[in-house]
């Protein structure tokens, strides 16, 4: 209770002085990561949250869950085929690639783990967060192209990880257990596909009660929004049930149904403003509490596998996927860079620890993914707005008409990744 306490103090007072902290280096997630390690154990000890706390887990999942499947109802479709399809790029091309190069760099380095514990960290480190980098595509003068595509990426790369994460995790198990490699991959095949087939029941069938009870008046705007909230957190639980990944149902069924019910996108948004910020942040305060504890001591290959992690590792992928978009070097670099971890990493390596306590480079991976994590919410924090400010400047010395400033379709996803232009300046842009 009293770590509860002390959370609900930290929203309060964070919220009394948000609007001050707006465009300033001190994001939302770093100041409550820093609000955790400080009131943690390893500062105050006001609160004492385990890493392996049922409640931490359960908490982190649905955070997870609300996310995927809103960034995936909130897709539009225009804002992924548009400007030689950049999105996509980064999506189709830069994620599969980050991953492998993750997953090479990960056993060169971390010499102590399995090549599918490896591939494991290399999976869960992958997704990137928008919300650490608020100044970046929040900022009007980036150019809408640049910022939308890291905005549609963020929103959708942490549900495209899944089911990497799902085979990695069952194959390491596997050669841990010493049990035959079919059985496993046969499991995470089953995890997959009930994953999916419930997604998109319940999703089809969702959609249709909510359209049917909509045209009869029956239901509230508000009512509309916790329904189809309701739905994301039963296609998630009832995946785990039946033996599938929730995850991965979520995520297909926010696919399914932002294109069947309608205005859902906006609906979900106007949830993630307030009560699903809520769930993120928290999460972001109990992993600054444990991380302290989880990163001691500290190993220097860890240390240079986060910093790879965060530089080459996501730049190097990004600038492969971005070949013949004409986009520029600095533009590359650029969208390379802002590429932060957060919310996903962090629940997709308390998932590892929960459903592989065997794993022989277990602590290893817990170490690598809270260390590269807390580098992330740091480093992208303090360099969004500077770094984003000194990219326009530069841009705006270069021609008009260059790539950058193409046109783009302004498609929000979630909370704090939301471009904030007035809307007679983003229907210029595009």
């Amino acid at each position: 209770m009293v770590d509860l306490m002390v959370l609900a103090a930290v929203v309060f007072v964070f919220g009394l002085v948000s609007r001050r902290l707006e465009g300033t280096v001190l994001t939302a997630p770093l100041v409550f990561v820093a609000a955790g390690i400080i009131l943690g154990p390893a500062g105050l000890g006001l609160v004492e949250f385990g890493l392996d706390e049922h409640t931490v887990l359960l908490l982190g999942e649905i955070a997870l869950a609300i996310v995927l499947f809103t960034d995936a109802a909130g897709i539009n479709l225009s804002a992924l085929r548009q400007n030689e399809g950049v999105p996509l790029r980064l999506l189709g091309i830069g994620m599969p690639l980050t991953i492998a190069l993750g997953t090479i760099i990960a056993a060169l380095v971390l010499t102590d783990l399995a090549f599918w514990e490896a591939a494991m960290v290399g999976t869960v480190l992958a997704p990137t967060d928008a919300a650490l980098g608020q100044a970046v595509v929040n900022n009007p003068r980036v150019p809408v192209r640049v910022r939308q595509a890291l905005n549609v990426e963020a929103g959708l790369n942490d549900g495209l990880s899944v089911p990497f994460l799902a085979l990695f995790l069952t194959l390491a198990v596997a050669e841990e257990e010493l049990q035959p490699a079919s059985y496993w991959i046969r499991f995470a095949l089953e995890q997959i596909g009930f994953g999916i087939l419930v997604g998109v029941g319940l999703s089809l069938a969702g959609a249709w009660l909510l359209r049917w009870a909509s045209r009869r008046g029956w239901m509230t705007e508000w009512s509309q929004r916790l329904a189809l909230l309701s739905l994301a957190l039963v296609a998630w639980a009832l995946a785990d049930t039946v033996g599938g990944n929730g995850f991965i149902a979520a995520f297909v069924g926010g696919l399914v149904i932002g294109p069947t019910v309608k205005h859902v996108g906006e609906r979900l948004i106007h949830f993630t403003e307030a009560e699903g910020q809520l769930l993120n942040l928290s999460v972001f305060f109990i992993f600054g509490a444990v991380a302290v504890g989880v990163i001691q001591p500290l190993s220097l290959r860890a240390a240079l596998y986060a910093l790879l992690s965060l530089t080459l590792i996501r730049i190097l992928p990004t600038a492969v996927s971005l070949i013949g978009t004409r986009l520029g070097g600095l533009s590359m670099l650029f969208m390379g860079w802002f590429g932060p971890r957060g919310l996903a990493s962090v629940v997709l390596g308390l998932i590892v620890v929960a459903e592989a306590p065997l794993l022989a480079g277990r602590a290893l991976i817990e170490q690598v993914v809270a260390l590269t994590v807390l580098l992330s919410v740091l480093l992208h924090g303090l360099s969004a707005a500077p770094l984003s400010t000194a990219y326009a400047h530069r841009l705006e010395k270069m021609a008009s008409d260059g790539p950058e400033n193409k046109g783009a379709v302004v498609a929000p996803t979630r909370r704090g990744s939301m471009p904030t232009d007035d809307p007679k300046q983003a229907h210029e842009d595009q």
